[in-house]
């Protein structure tokens, strides 16, 4: 019998009518459906063990299994934020940090990126003093660990500057993302995708600043981000099809990475579009990317589109030193189905 079910049933008639049903369905739904059968075993008392060896196992299958509970919790909630589903990432979040807490401890830093993912939930669906106090307990953590990875170091900074952009306070949320990209630099090199994420919300503070020259050069700096990466991965992809024809590759970047550059060159390219004045050598380069983007993601349909639109526009332009790439990408999209994940 599931431990949890277990639970609820045997509890007094008491405690059965303060449960909230749906705080149960979603909890359901979200993570513990997933780790139902992982759970026995944990919940079980350990045998009687005939050797110091054979307790050594056994503690160890435990522990194995304990992370294995932390990785599939950061997983599914880190899914849930990405679809846009908040409420669902929650429960999968405070299971990811139960068994972190359970396993590492809980003023160790190990436990940051529960507390991390559960702030991001928290500020999506709205739930701005929680996330607060998540960031704060994950900040604490941090601070009192001097040889945390920069790593961890600046995604605390990303959710800390998008916290304050949340609360209105746009000084100190340009604070946290220059951090973060002081940071995402140190760690990952200057021109490096993980740097991107924080010009991007870096730039729509100063679009809500009404700082749009400073906005332009910051949405510039994403897109030659990308635009290099993808180009790279491209050529990389192409290579493997020749032994691979069915593998789908995108080099270096997580499938949440690749939501944030779906996310933010869109919003870029609506930046651009609607621009009073028009700058069509920067628009069609996030058209290139997002073609490329897609492409990589298995979207032939949209893959196609943004590079048919991309290759009309750099036709108009004085210097035409990408259009052999877009072609070429063009022919890659037509000539082979690229498969999906």
């Amino acid at each position: 019998m599931c431990p949890r079910g277990a639970g609820v049933r045997s509890g007094t008639q008491g405690q059965a009518q303060g449960v909230d049903i749906d705080h149960q369905e979603a909890d359901w739904v979200s993570i513990h459906e997933r780790i139902c059968q992982l759970l026995i075993p944990i919940h079980t008392s350990l045998p009687f063990f005939s050797s110091e060896k054979e307790r050594k196992h056994g503690m160890e299958q435990l522990l194995n299994r304990q992370k294995y509970i932390i990785d599939v919790a950061q997983s599914t909630a880190q899914k849930f934020i990405l679809e846009g589903e908040p409420g669902k990432a929650i429960p999968a979040g405070l299971q990811a940090l139960r068994f972190s807490i359970r396993v590492y401890g809980a003023c160790s830093v190990d436990v940051v990126p529960a507390y991390l993912l559960l702030a991001e939930a928290c500020m999506d669906a709205g739930c701005l003093m929680q996330a607060t106090t998540y960031l704060s307990q994950a900040q604490w953590l941090i601070l009192k660990t001097p040889a945390c990875s920069l790593a961890v170091q600046l995604k605390l900074h990303r959710d800390l500057g998008l916290l304050y952009a949340a609360k209105g306070d746009l000084e100190q949320s340009l604070y946290h993302l220059a951090n973060d990209i002081y940071l995402a630099s140190c760690a990952f090199g200057p021109d490096a995708v993980q740097a991107a994420e924080g010009y991007f919300h870096m730039a729509k503070i100063f679009l809500r600043q009404n700082k749009t020259d400073v906005a332009n050069s910051l949405f510039a700096e994403v897109t030659a981000i990308w635009h290099a990466f993808l180009l790279k991965s491209v050529q990389t992809q192409e290579q493997i099809l020749k032994t691979q024809p069915t593998r789908l590759f995108l080099s270096g970047a997580a499938e949440a990475q690749q939501t944030e550059a779906i996310q933010a060159l869109n919003t870029i390219l609506d930046f651009r579009e609607k621009a009073p004045k028009q700058q069509p050598d920067g628009t069609a380069k996030v058209l290139h990317s997002l073609a490329m983007l897609y492409y990589l993601n298995g979207d032939l349909s949209k893959a196609r589109e943004m590079g048919a639109k991309a290759l009309d526009l750099m036709k108009q332009l004085p210097q035409q030193e990408s259009l052999e790439a877009v072609d070429h990408l063009l022919n890659l999209i037509n000539s082979k189905p690229c498969y999906g994940k």
